[in-house]
């Protein structure tokens, strides 16, 4: 199973010399990738009805140039975005965006794509919430033609191409696509559709009705279960190295295939603090 490690962004702050610590750190420590999601707005958490996990006093960095920066500073470490919303993004801008990291980081990158829950963030960015599920396959199937055809033509429900083409292209062909989230529509759709998935239960037990579900779902879309992949997050917490280690081996034993550790929420301050637990994390538990 492969181990990485959560860009703990929201807590660690934007100073590019302590970004450029942890990449690197990450790196010669033995993660085998860095991962991060992202928020476009934050919205005021006093608006009416709003049950949103964060808000607009939580920063955040946006995916591509931040792993663009770590790409930069790095050589081994691979990266994934974990997750970029993709329905409220233009679908060939971010196919561009990618294809262009996945080039300069030399072959780097894993796309996580999910669809979101804040609808004031796609109210901003001109992009419709509702029909955001149905929306994205259209997009998944333009980037990967993108991403594998010099030139391109497609008329879809929602985007169209003529005669036009990424160049360059990236260096996988295509980058393999992951996909976030929980509800049954996302599990068929990986299933189908992508190169892996990324939950975010808390432990084996309680993921295992779903990875069951996954399975079957894979099985109808005549897939094995072998060559797809499963991302799924560890919480550091209070960083008790046998309660990790028994996670870890129960992820491990359950099927998945990659892990992100999660240094967030527990009470750590500011960059040294995650620092040195993710150095504690490695130095017990990583080969």
């Amino acid at each position: 199973m492969e181990v990485g490690i959560l860009f703990p962004q929201t807590e660690y702050g934007s100073d590019p010399g302590a970004i450029r610590e942890f990449a690197q750190t990450a790196e010669d420590l033995g993660y085998s990738h860095i991962l991060t999601y992202e928020h476009v707005l934050g919205v005021d958490p006093n608006r009416p009805g709003w049950k949103g996990i964060y808000s607009f006093e939580d920063p955040f960095l946006e995916p591509f140039s931040l792993l663009s920066f770590m790409a930069g500073v790095t050589e081994r470490v691979s990266f994934l975005t974990s997750i970029l919303i993709l329905p409220q993004r233009q679908t060939v801008l971010a196919a561009k965006q990618a294809a262009t990291l996945d080039v300069l980081s030399g072959g780097r990158l894993r796309f996580g794509v999910g669809i979101g829950w804040n609808e004031p963030e796609y109210v901003a960015l001109g992009k419709d919430f509702h029909n955001r599920g149905r929306r994205v396959e259209e997009q998944i199937d333009l980037m990967r033609t993108l991403w594998t055809q010099p030139l391109v033509n497609f008329s879809g429900q929602w985007d169209k191409v003529e005669d036009s083409g990424l160049n360059p292209l990236p260096i996988q062909q295509p980058i393999p696509i992951w996909f976030g989230g929980h509800a049954d529509p996302v599990i068929r759709r990986a299933a189908r559709m992508g190169d892996g998935w990324i939950p975010n239960y808390p432990t084996a037990e309680d993921a295992r009705p779903h990875f069951d579900k996954l399975g079957g779902y894979l099985e109808e879309s005549g897939r094995s279960s072998s060559e797809f992949g499963i991302e799924v997050r560890l919480h550091y917490q209070e960083g008790d190295p046998e309660r990790l280690g028994g996670l870890m081996q129960d992820w491990k034993a359950g099927g998945a295939t990659h892990m992100g550790l999660s240094t967030l929420r527990s009470r750590l301050n500011g960059p040294a603090e995650h620092l040195k637990a993710m150095r504690a994390f490695a130095e017990a538990l990583l080969d």
